[in-house]
């Protein structure tokens, strides 16, 4: 027998525990069930994964983020091609997360369900801050301080700024950027650790979830799912084929039959990374653009086009933010804007990440990170799709960049043979 993925333990111990939280709901006023299945070693199980998870947030933020800025040294050597990739990039994130948070605000999946079932959190209830100051909040006074608190946008202003400079500094700071890459190498290989455990932290959440609220919380998971996919086919085929029609003049049906290779190798993998060769291959091969060209963008993309991951953001936070019963802001919805599509240049290809990105997002919206516990099994569910969003978006943008550098493309159905 082939070794079980991580995705299909996840499932797994996600039905596992919706099993064991619907025998025990019954029985939940039961002492022995009470105090000891329930409150402690269900809860100790979760609770434990919880922390590890919340652990990982700041170092894995920031340390991410300098080594990813800090190798955009390539973007000063190609000039206007990586600035307009870059800014495509982050501004098709961008406008995912402004989908996704328009339609979980009109379908409210998490409407139903109760946090006082979920986990006991004491939480604040936040006055409105006015805009100008939650754009004079990003910079931050004292990084130390910010990274204690969590306050997630400082720690990716001061990010980006340190990469900013070992980029310029160059081999001056050689070991500097060497102790970071380690450093990020160090931090991933902990994240990997962690999620190793992750079957069993799904388990005890759900088990203990569904121990509390029996059936009530299957309809709002459905809904969660649901409008994660239809902002997902929603940002895949308006924007991103609508940009493609304006640019390049392609027809929708003839990018899709050529790159549904690619699409199904990301379905099946969840991973981005994994499907980098195929990715290359197809647009170098069926739409004729240039090496130059699509071995600078597809690979940024892979990187920091994290569009599918940011949609899951948006609606998560609604959900969760009507789960505690939070009202959420116009301000805390620039700073979801801003976090997530900032973050996404940090999101690496991992298992997990997505997960520890959206408890940064949360953390940035005072939003408790226990209310990931109803939708963490369910996600892995939905990566495939995510994936195969966040690739789709990698190659519109190389047709895009192709096409205003000039390169002539193949985009009539025919399979041209030459590279441009």
């Amino acid at each position: 027998m082939k070794k079980m993925t991580l995705t299909t333990k996840i499932f797994i111990g996600l039905i596992s525990g919706i099993i064991l939280g619907l025998i025990l709901y019954p029985m939940r006023e039961v002492p022995f069930v009470s105090n000891y299945i329930i409150g402690f070693f269900l809860k100790l199980g979760g609770s434990v994964f919880i922390n590890a998870i919340k652990m990982m947030v700041v170092p894995l933020v920031f340390i991410s983020l300098t080594v990813g800025s800090s190798a955009m040294g390539d973007i000063r050597k190609l000039g206007r091609i990586g600035a307009k990739t870059l800014g495509f990039y982050l501004f098709t994130t961008a406008v995912a997360i402004v989908i996704a948070l328009t339609l979980a605000n009109i379908i409210n999946p998490g409407a139903g369900l109760s946090a006082d079932s979920i986990e006991k959190t004491t939480k604040t209830i936040k006055t409105s801050k006015p805009f100008v100051d939650v754009l004079i909040d990003i910079i931050p006074s004292n990084p130390i301080a910010s990274m204690a608190k969590g306050n997630m946008l400082q720690i990716i202003a001061f990010a980006l700024l340190t990469g900013a400079g070992l980029t310029i500094l160059g081999d001056k700071v050689s070991k500097v950027k060497d102790m970071f890459n380690q450093a990020n190498d160090l931090v991933l290989e902990m994240v990997n650790l962690i999620m190793k455990v992750a079957p069993f932290g799904v388990f005890c959440l759900i088990a203990k979830t569904f121990s509390s609220l029996g059936y009530t919380a299957m309809v709002p998971l459905l809904k969660y799912m649901l409008t994660v996919i239809g902002a997902l086919f929603i940002h895949g085929l308006f924007t991103y084929q609508g940009l493609l029609v304006a640019t390049v003049k392609m027809n929708p049906l003839t990018f899709l039959k050529k790159f549904l290779p690619a699409i199904s190798v990301a379905f099946s993998t969840s991973s981005s990374g994994a499907t980098l060769p195929v990715t290359l291959e197809t647009v170098q091969e069926q739409f004729g653009v240039s090496k130059t060209v699509s071995s600078f963008t597809i690979p940024l993309g892979a990187t920091i086009n994290m569009d599918g991951t940011a949609i899951m953001q948006g609606v998560a936070v609604v959900f969760i933010a009507a789960v505690y019963g939070v009202d959420l802001t116009m301000g805390d919805y620039v700073a979801v804007i801003l976090t997530a599509t900032l973050a996404s240049i940090g999101t690496a290809g991992v298992p997990g990440v997505g997960l520890i990105m959206l408890s940064m997002v949360l953390t940035q919206v005072g939003l408790p990170i226990e209310g990931i516990a109803l939708i963490m099994g369910v996600d892995r569910i939905l990566d495939m799709t995510r994936t195969a969003v966040n690739i789709t978006g990698d190659a519109v943008c190389t047709l895009i960049i192709a096409k205003s550098e000039g390169e002539e493309l193949n985009i009539s159905s025919k399979k041209k043979i030459e590279l441009v």
